[in-house]
């Protein structure tokens, strides 16, 4: 099985928070969507959907129309089938729109990757996810700037709401790549 890299972005935050990615080609949609949330830090609280080629696919719902089954999708198809980049949304609400890019497919680093065993892998990335329900890219720009700022006047209310332990810098891929394993 063919194995590719992604580069995952956050739309619309500056700097931009990302990661790095690289999946079997097998990789149904609906696991992507579990891996880019430990990737990523969401909470999984939220629908999400995959825009791409001019298809939603997401986890059926009558209510939804023209969504196709997330399950029943793999990476490679979406790859074969609309090209190298899609969209990833999640929270419906907030609208966290994530850019995915997609290279490969890539050569197996090891013998255990070549021989199909090949688990989701961070390899990189920069800065913390937004916290859940902070109210998309535009509120989320609202809060650095009010946390960061003792003056302003939103500065209490967010840093009590969010925490002292909030490092919009933060990241670390050995960390995502640990919380990856557990998920098989």
């Amino acid at each position: 099985m063919s194995l590719y890299e992604l580069r995952v972005r956050v739309k619309d935050i500056e700097p931009p928070v990302w990661r790095e990615l690289r999946l079997r080609g097998d990789t149904t949609l609906d696991k992507l969507h579990e891996v880019l949330q430990v990737a990523m830090g969401w909470t999984d609280s939220h629908l999400y959907l995959f825009h791409a080629g001019g298809e939603k696919y997401g986890e059926p719902d009558p209510e939804w129309e023209k969504v196709r089954d997330s399950a029943r999708t793999t990476l490679e198809d979406i790859v074969r089938e609309t090209g190298r980049s899609f969209v990833y949304e999640y929270d419906l609400g907030d609208s966290w729109m994530h850019e995915v890019t997609v290279s490969g497919p890539v050569e197996a680093a090891g013998r255990r990757e070549a021989a199909g065993d090949e688990r989701p892998r961070c390899t990189g990335g920069a800065r913390a996810c937004p916290p859940e329900d902070c109210g998309g890219p535009y509120r989320y720009q609202v809060l650095l700037k009010a946390i960061s700022d003792s003056r302003h006047e939103e500065h209490d209310e967010l840093l009590a709401w969010i925490g002292d332990d909030f490092d919009p810098e933060a990241f670390d891929a050995r960390s995502v790549d640990a919380a990856l394993e557990q998920m098989r």
